[in-house]
């Protein structure tokens, strides 16, 4: 049990530099358009803004970075250790910054979410935060940084796209990740389910990530996929509702494509991940193929790519693909 003691709450010092970054790259902080170097040394040097960290017995597992413009008040880069989650390291780190704040006398604080991260929106709500009725607007003034990569709708209405590919040919040595708390999990196959019940499945773990190719199929090509034998579909269920899903294709003699995996938007952040992926790894393995393999992409989550490697998946292909951007041709609602 961590005792409050363990926990120390003080400012960045400069041999904490790869500690912090490896939290942040942990928490799927890092993005590709800021450099955490850079965004340190702001932090540090401007008197008007501060790092603090949370560490457990001299180990960095906690951080937020608070500023102050004359103002309002803003937080970024607030992380807790993954390993750690549940003990209250966030609300500390949010507390000490807010404090840091009133002795400045900021009246308000703010802070940015991805529309995505569900997991945070609950964990701010419930330390008293709440939605701001506003609509973000930016703009590049770096040359080279104006839209993200796989996210940049060219002038001809069309998305670019880099896919990675990755495999894995010998059986890994997966330790079962743990699901925090007292939810019951459950894991079940979904045979020849219902197309309407499918479609629920993919639209709702794909759109954040723009899952299309099976929008656009007809119910009798998919049921023809979904209720073949060797397609093989598992559901994640949490407390009673799903929560994910994968699907392994085993079409493909001695080869295991693990096809889509995913989780529902309001449960991504709950460490639910790679507790799914392991337990379709494990099934794919069961069959005694030659390789598993998968694909992802600079449209999937940001950490999808790190998390696949972590499960012993290596890249072995990468290529760069153009297709019309779904949102335009009304494959998704607006």
């Amino acid at each position: 049990m961590t005792k409050a003691s363990d926990f120390l709450l003080r400012p960045y010092q400069p041999a904490d530099r790869d500690a912090v970054i490896a939290l942040w790259k942990d928490c799927g902080l890092l993005v590709w358009y800021n450099d955490p170097d850079q965004d340190i040394a702001r932090w540090i040097e401007t008197p008007t803004s501060e790092i603090f960290l949370g560490l457990l017995n001299g180990v960095v597992v906690a951080s937020v970075c608070v500023g102050y413009d004359g103002h309002r008040g803003r937080l970024n880069y607030v992380a807790s250790s993954p390993e750690h989650r549940g003990k209250g390291f966030a609300s500390a780190m949010v507390s000490a910054a807010e404090e840091w704040l009133r002795q400045r006398g900021a009246p308000k604080v703010e802070l940015l979410i991805r529309e995505t991260n569900t997991g945070v929106k609950k964990f701010y709500r419930r330390i008293g935060y709440h939605m701001n009725p506003c609509h973000i607007m930016q703009r590049w003034l770096v040359e080279g940084m104006r839209t993200p990569p796989g996210e940049a709708v060219r002038a001809d209405g069309k998305l670019e796209n880099v896919i990675t590919y990755l495999e894995m040919t010998e059986r890994p040595l997966l330790k079962m990740p743990t699901v925090a708390g007292d939810r019951k999990i459950a894991l079940m196959r979904a045979k020849t389910p219902p197309v309407a019940f499918y479609r629920y499945l993919y639209n709702t773990v794909g759109q954040p990530w723009l899952w299309w190719e099976r929008r656009v199929m007809d119910d009798d090509s998919l049921q023809e996929i979904i209720h073949d034998p060797l397609v093989e579909i598992y559901v994640l269920y949490v407390d009673g509702s799903p929560a994910g899903y994968a699907e392994l294709d085993r079409r493909t003699a001695m080869e295991i494509e693990l096809a889509y995996f995913g989780l529902m938007p309001d449960f991504i952040g709950q460490r639910l991940g790679p507790y799914l992926l392991s337990s379709a790894v494990d099934i794919a393995w069961s069959h005694g193929p030659r390789r598993v393999h998968l694909q992802t992409n600079t449209l999937d989550h940001p950490k999808a790519l790190s998390v696949y490697q972590r499960c012993g998946f290596k890249p072995y292909n990468q290529e760069k693909k153009v297709f019309d951007d779904p949102r335009l041709t009304g494959q998704f609602p607006a």
